[in-house]
């Protein structure tokens, strides 16, 4: 979940907060707060790996980015809540279902 946080603000908090910036300030400032994304998501991948495929690990992973980037974008980007955002939760929700359905296996 944390390293969500950092990614999602690295890749779309620069919209907002270096709009009037050249590109590559942005990207700049964007890798810096990946590098800690990084820090936390190899150790948990690591981690999960030893109990999970990599296509559960993929799936969970979508699934929280989609927890992490919806309120994101409501309250910080300011975008309008879609109905759009429950659709693609429920898409994500039935790609967990299947990828967890079975034994994990390699």
């Amino acid at each position: 979940m944390c390293s969500n946080i950092f990614m999602t603000f690295a890749w779309y908090a620069h919209l907002r907060n270096f709009a009037d910036r050249p590109w590559y300030i942005a990207a700049v400032v964007s890798w810096g707060i990946a590098l800690f994304e990084y820090l936390l998501q190899v150790p948990a991948n690591r981690i999960g790996y030893t109990t999970l495929s990599l296509a559960q690990l993929k799936i969970m992973q979508e699934a929280i980015t989609l927890t992490v980037f919806v309120p994101f974008a409501v309250y910080y980007m300011r975008q309008p809540v879609r109905l759009d955002y429950l659709w693609a939760a429920l898409c994500i929700m039935g790609a967990v279902y299947f990828v967890f359905r079975g034994p994990a296996g390699p």
